[in-house]
């Protein structure tokens, strides 16, 4: 399937700019399986670095946005002329390595790009024309650098005294080039359309034995020695190396990849059943760990420990803890086991060992049983039953008895005691009580115009 760009592809590469995107500056979608360069230009107009290398681009366009662009790799695409070139103004370095392009003269196109130091075109048809070299170095005399290997003084200057004679070869060579590729696209426009119709009509005309052996043995054949056949048929047969070929090539082995996908798929083990029709649950232990279960009788729980693998990451763990069982998924693959009681999955704990890495479940039980304790009776004094033991046995409710002749209640009348004292009437925490009347002391004198203290 061939894949376009989408934001979610831009912006799933840009992790290293949080992923946003109009601030880019950098991303890389090298073997994507792209047929169009697209949206870039508008999504990432501050793009300095752009790798679309190993990919099925046939064509540069959707560039000239990028003002900013000093780096395009385009190298291993389908791709046959330079053009649309002239808006990335930044553009610093060129790399078309491993293309089709076969019209050296559009390497004039690259004029505009005055900061343009870089360029390869190693592995495209342009390189085995005569005077391939020396075009270049005299179209381009900003280059500094021309597949690898740098351009001298002298070397341009040579290049351009001849350029004349140059680009007359180079235009003969030209011409040649695209009548071979105008040929190339119609025997692969004719195979396109033939295709369905190879091995149709092979059959030689004969006797009805002849038909019958034919019929015997396409019946004794397999299935899989007719598909190595036909993949030893396609990869040995000679042809031309095409943007055509390289495109059927890669949907071969697409198809190929897909066949082998379905494949897969149809092998698949079913999902195991972990709780039968009628409810119930299986003990499965397909990772195959050590386990210990054990129950904790001082603590009322239920404590599974499990042999995880001591350096497996915990995300790669999922606990499940369930009132009558407890499932734990590690990379996928189910472990579950039928607890001896019930539990409650609220207050259940997962933990890991820092030691050993195994995985602790801790489970309360649901129904708390409060167990009687046995008290040893003092030795030589046999135990008697009283009349509370008979009553605790039979479960009659205990009632408190209170005597009455005993005073079990608070007396605030004699809270506080009442006692003479001559310390003077401003002494209040000891006061005299109200009945009683004070003698007044000696050289009392009694002022009718003083108003009582009480």
């Amino acid at each position: 399937m061939v894949a376009a760009i989408t934001e979610d592809m831009v912006r799933r590469r840009a992790e290293h700019n949080d992923c946003e995107i109009f601030s880019l500056e950098e991303i890389s979608l090298h073997q994507q399986d792209i047929e169009r360069i697209e949206h870039v230009d508008r999504w990432c107009r501050d793009l300095k670095i752009l790798y679309l290398q190993n990919n099925l681009i046939p064509r540069i366009e959707n560039v000239g946005r990028l003002k900013k662009l000093e780096y395009l790799n385009l190298a291993l695409n389908n791709i046959e002329v330079i053009e649309n070139l002239e808006g990335c103004e930044s553009l610093h370095k060129l790399d078309l390595t491993v293309n089709f392009v076969g019209r050296l003269s559009s390497v004039e196109s690259l004029k505009h790009n005055v900061l343009l130091r870089e360029l390869f075109l190693v592995g495209n048809p342009c390189t085995q024309f005569d005077g391939y070299r020396q075009f270049v170095v005299a179209s381009l005399p900003q280059l500094k650098w021309l597949d690898g290997m740098e351009i001298s003084r002298s070397e341009r200057i040579r290049a351009s005294q001849g350029l004349e004679e140059v680009r007359r070869q180079v235009g003969e060579q030209e011409r040649e080039y695209l009548k071979r590729r105008a040929v190339e696209k119609e025997e692969a426009q004719r195979k396109e359309t033939g295709s369905e119709d190879i091995n149709v009509g092979n059959a030689v005309p004969g006797s009805g034995e002849n038909k019958e052996n034919q019929e015997q043995d396409q019946s004794t054949r397999r299935p899989e020695t007719d598909e190595e056949e036909r993949e030893q048929a396609f990869w040995h047969t000679p042809c031309s190396f095409t943007p055509e070929s390289r495109l059927e090539a890669h949907r071969h082995l697409q198809e190929k990849r897909r066949a082998a996908e379905r494949k897969e798929e149809k092998k698949l083990k079913p999902p195991r059943r972990l709780i039968t029709a009628d409810g119930q649950v299986l003990n499965v232990n397909e990772p195959k760990l050590d386990f210990c279960l054990t129950e904790d009788e001082e603590n009322n729980t239920v404590e599974l420990d499990l042999a995880v693998y001591r350096h497996m990451d915990t995300c790669l763990i999922d606990v499940d803890v369930q009132p009558t069982y407890a499932r734990v998924s590690v990379k996928g693959k189910i472990f579950q086991l039928v607890l001896p009681a019930e539990v409650r999955p609220d207050s259940s704990t997962a933990r890991r060992s820092q030691t050993t890495g195994h995985l602790v479940l801790t489970m309360p039980r649901a129904d708390s049983e409060i167990k009687a304790t046995n008290t040893a009776s003092r030795p030589g004094r046999p135990r008697q039953s009283s009349s509370k033991d008979e009553k605790r046995k039979n479960q009659v409710p205990e009632r408190l008895e209170v005597d009455p002749s005993k005073r079990t209640s608070i007396d605030f009348a004699n809270i506080v005691k009442w006692e003479s004292t001559g310390s003077g009437p401003l002494e209040t925490s000891r006061a005299s009580p109200p009945a009683a009347i004070c003698a007044p002391s000696e050289g009392f004198v009694d002022n009718p115009d003083v108003p009582p203290l009480i």
